[in-house]
């Protein structure tokens, strides 16, 4: 009986590497899908600043997917223009080749009503007496065309040069530039958007935001 013990050691121990080794291959193969999943599918990103109020809170944790099929309306994660290394939360109002007016705080997409439903929240909260817009809710959008901006803003000037040919066509037509969005933010009073900083190139968008998964209390889906 003790040779026959000790003949079945060695298979045991045996056994025991190997579930060992399987362990360690399967902890290894998960860590490599998260870390390929986040660099070519997916996009982890945390809400900093008031843009998108009350839609998203500062702090706010969201997961993007890249690669996405983007339409008027979705909600992205992009590189800024104006501020290497950071980056911008902010919604789509004209895609590439839209004509895009704000008239009476409402906004206007190839001549039609663009109904801003994501906006109704923002609706009801007020700016405080000590904001340039006391009194006006999140949602109050001035009046404005892309060709009043062209012409007019000095933002837009500083970054594609007074004379630039994108300028000038954007000017004469009122269109989005092909390759280009025209985006906002949600609290439109504070919100530093397409307004101020441009048109993003469609190579600035990092993803759309599909899930807030914290706080844990205002979890959602977009």
């Amino acid at each position: 009986m003790a040779e026959n013990n000790k003949r079945r050691q060695p298979q045991k121990e045996e056994s025991g590497w190997q579930f060992w080794l399987q362990t360690i291959a399967l902890t290894i193969a998960i860590y490599a899908v998260f870390f390929l999943g986040f660099k070519f599918v997916l996009s982890n990103d945390k809400v900093s600043g008031p843009s998108m109020q009350p839609t998203f809170e500062n702090g706010d944790k969201v997961i993007a997917t890249r690669h996405s099929n983007l339409s008027r309306g979705d909600v992205i994660v992009l590189k800024a223009p104006d501020e290497p290394g950071s980056f911008y939360i902010k919604r789509i109002i004209g895609l590439p080749g839209d004509t895009v007016v704000s008239k009476n705080n409402k906004i206007y997409v190839n001549g039609k009503l663009f109904k801003e439903d994501f906006l109704k929240a923002g609706d009801k909260v007020k700016e405080p007496d000590t904001s340039l817009y006391a009194g006006k809710p999140y949602s109050y959008t001035y009046n404005f065309t892309l060709s009043t901006l062209a012409k007019n803003s000095p933002e837009w000037q500083s970054r594609y040069g007074a004379n630039s040919s994108l300028l000038s066509k954007v000017k004469k037509t009122n269109k989005v530039p092909a390759g280009t969005y025209f985006v906002m933010g949600d609290h439109r009073t504070v919100s530093k958007d397409s307004r101020i900083i441009g048109f993003i190139n469609k190579n600035s968008i990092i993803g759309e935001v599909k899930w807030r998964y914290w706080p844990l209390n205002r979890w959602a889906i977009f």
